[in-house]
């Protein structure tokens, strides 16, 4: 595998760090992931090395204001950044690997990005996953009331606690609440005014824009979810007009279903979904440069 790691100037002259993970032989196809709010995209190497070894080339972005990234920690003017940044980590894959079919791969707030990536530009795109995405988020009242205010006024201001119970809300394996816990590049305060605002303005926004994807879409999602309500990827698989789409519910899966138990069989069925929607072309010509 080749391994770079490089920086993209992005909105508001942030710079942006992203790796790109390239297999030995002339890879099929190519993943761009979006990782979820306050994490980093070390946190799936894991998944990474699985899809190498299928054959796809892989590219992630710290998103600003997370990981290695510049910006105020876990905070964003304008969702819309978050997008326009995946689009230039997108335009340097391209352009690294011209001429080869694109998946995009999102988890949580990931998903949510990668849903308003999808939406504006699905005819570039060979398929849509999703991993537990933020298409409903379950904000109390009286946040969703001030959101707007506080967001716009006082955006760094903590205010919504993540999902809090007896057992960790990531995962049934105890390692890896540990893991995160442990991890430096981790945010794991309350979510700010203005990142909440932001969120729940493009949940709203994605909500009315479900109908109009028309790709090849594959939404994974567990059961026991407490962080990001089910019913926000049942309606996406409800609405959206894609002729060729999959609803995957995994049960007492927790929210970070590429971490749970059942990691190897998720992350398989997400490589086996893509192996299946590689155009033929993409397919027939990586496997005869690797002959």
């Amino acid at each position: 595998m080749k391994h770079a790691k490089g920086r993209l100037i992005g909105q508001r002259s942030l710079q942006l760090v992203y790796a790109s993970f390239v297999p030995d032989t002339a890879p099929k196809a190519a993943v761009a992931l979006a990782h979820g709010i306050g994490e980093h995209m070390g946190r799936y190497s894991h998944v990474v090395e699985v899809l190498v070894q299928r054959g796809y080339a892989v590219y992630s972005i710290d998103h600003r204001g997370h990981g290695e990234s510049q910006g105020r920690r876990a905070l964003v003017e304008r969702f819309a950044y978050f997008v326009d940044d995946l689009r230039l980590m997108v335009d340097k894959l391209q352009a690294d690997l011209p001429g080869l079919p694109v998946f995009m791969l999102g988890h949580s707030m990931g998903g949510l990005i990668a849903f308003h990536y999808a939406a504006r530009y699905q005819h570039e795109l060979a398929g849509l996953v999703l991993s537990g995405p933020a298409l409903q988020v379950d904000a109390p009242p009286h946040l969703r009331g001030v959101a707007r205010l506080l967001g716009t006024l006082v955006p760094w201001l903590p205010i919504a606690p993540v999902a809090k119970g007896p057992e960790s809300a990531l995962s049934r394996d105890p390692r890896v609440q540990e893991l995160f816990d442990a991890d430096p590049l981790v945010y794991r305060k309350k979510v700010k005014a203005g990142m909440g605002y932001q969120l729940l303005k493009a949940v709203v926004e994605a909500q009315a824009l479900m109908s109009q994807l028309q790709l090849p879409l594959l939404i994974m999602q567990g059961e026991a979810d407490r962080i990001v309500n089910p019913a926000g990827a049942q309606r996406l698989y409800a609405e959206a007009r894609s002729s060729d789409k999959t609803l995957k519910l995994w049960p007492e899966c927790r929210h970070e279903i590429f971490n749970e138990l059942e990691k190897d069989e998720i992350i398989a069925f997400a490589a086996d979904w893509m192996d299946a929607h590689v155009p033929q072309p993409a397919r027939q010509a990586a496997d005869l440069q690797s002959v």
